[in-house]
């Protein structure tokens, strides 16, 4: 009988152990950690740090920080979360809004922070900050081939907040829409207005092409009533060439009494990219961008409006996650926004960089 109870015993405490180890595998994954730093040295022909007119790269004969960045994720089940957070200059400028350090390199921002759940396989609602759907260039440095941004991302938005809906519709369709805070802000309670964002995404399962549709409309916090469509493409052609596209249209409604007869007003622009891998370590991207300002609303504000054409060679090397990027650009303004070291205007602008990324 002792027996039969040890036996027992023993098949009791291998089911217990055996359902243990089952339960085990319900166990949420282990937190993911991801980040990324950046570095640059620039150099502008000119001999001064107010020529740059884009974001991120406003310096003279100096070696600069960028960013450093670093990211959490975690899912569970049916919920997510995305914790990034940035530090420097970059990173400041990125939160133009809510950063007060007059450095701008010293504070730690969060770049994006939202929560989501998987309301069935082809539906996700997630609500919090993101980084904007809007463009081809992103902020993080590591993601871009061309270390200096262009004239649209730097007058495009940088991020929303709020709540979307992301939408697969099929292998090839996807579809985002959402109810946003006023572009850039993480917290507008002072204010009623509100912004609609909308993607239609398209990747093709036959070719490497991949298209979206981009959409934002909405008041800002000074009620100025904003339209902007984008559309994004990138085609690679093989394994050493490949292609992308960014165009863009801001349209804005009643930024001051319209005369009789006169439309909205806006600027637009369109770049190309022509990017070439000549192998996984060494490779060049050449931008080439047209930004149109007539009406003085963005870069050209002060002035009678213009345009300006801006183009940037990249060279690529990279040794494993390292990535050394020296950079020459060249911008030519139908006005003269530029200036010489002595302080004398002039429509161009050339400059050099070597910058650094790094990303795990």
């Amino acid at each position: 009988m002792k027996k039969v109870l040890l036996v027992a015993y023993a098949a009791c405490q291998g089911f217990i152990a055996h359902s243990q180890t089952a339960a085990d595998t319900t166990q949420s994954p282990l937190v993911k950690i991801s980040g990324s730093a950046d570095v640059y040295y620039r150099y502008d022909f000119n001999g001064n740090n107010t020529d740059n007119k884009t974001s991120f790269t406003n310096s003279h004969n100096s070696f600069e920080l960028g960013m450093i960045s670093l990211k959490a994720e975690h899912e569970f089940k049916k919920g997510s979360i995305v914790a990034d957070v940035g530090f420097g200059k970059r990173a400041a400028e990125f939160s133009y809004n809510e950063t007060t350090d007059k450095t701008r390199n010293a504070e730690v921002v969060i770049k994006q922070l939202y929560v989501g759940y998987q309301v069935m396989d082809r539906l996700k609602v997630s609500m919090g900050s993101f980084g904007t759907h809007v463009g081809y260039e992103l902020l993080d440095a590591y993601l871009n081939r061309n270390y200096s941004m262009s004239y649209m991302f730097s007058n495009g938005p940088f991020f929303s907040t709020g709540v979307k809906a992301d939408i697969t519709i099929s292998r090839a369709w996807t579809a985002m829409i959402g109810i946003f805070n006023p572009t850039d802000f993480k917290s507008a309670s002072w204010t009623n207005n509100k912004y609609v964002g909308a993607q239609l995404g398209y990747s093709s399962t036959a070719v490497p092409l991949k298209l979206y549709l981009n959409y934002l409309e909405g008041k800002d916090t000074l009620g100025v009533q904003n339209h902007q469509i984008d559309f994004v493409a990138t085609y690679q052609i093989n394994t050493v060439f490949g292609l992308g596209y960014n165009g863009t249209v801001s349209t804005y409604n009643n930024t001051r009494k319209k005369e009789p007869g006169e439309t909205a007003r806006q600027w637009w622009g369109s770049a190309v990219y022509i990017n070439v891998d000549f192998s996984d370590k060494l490779g060049l991207t050449l931008r080439g961008e047209y930004f149109d300002d007539q009406d003085g609303l963005k870069t050209l504000a002060g002035t009678n409006g213009g345009n300006i054409l801006a183009g940037t060679l990249s060279v690529i090397y990279k040794v494993g996650n390292l990535t050394i990027v020296p950079e020459f650009r060249l911008d030519k303004s139908s006005v003269d926004i530029f200036n010489k070291k002595s302080g004398a205007p002039i429509g161009t602008s050339p400059s050099a960089l070597l910058a650094a990324t790094y990303h795990f």
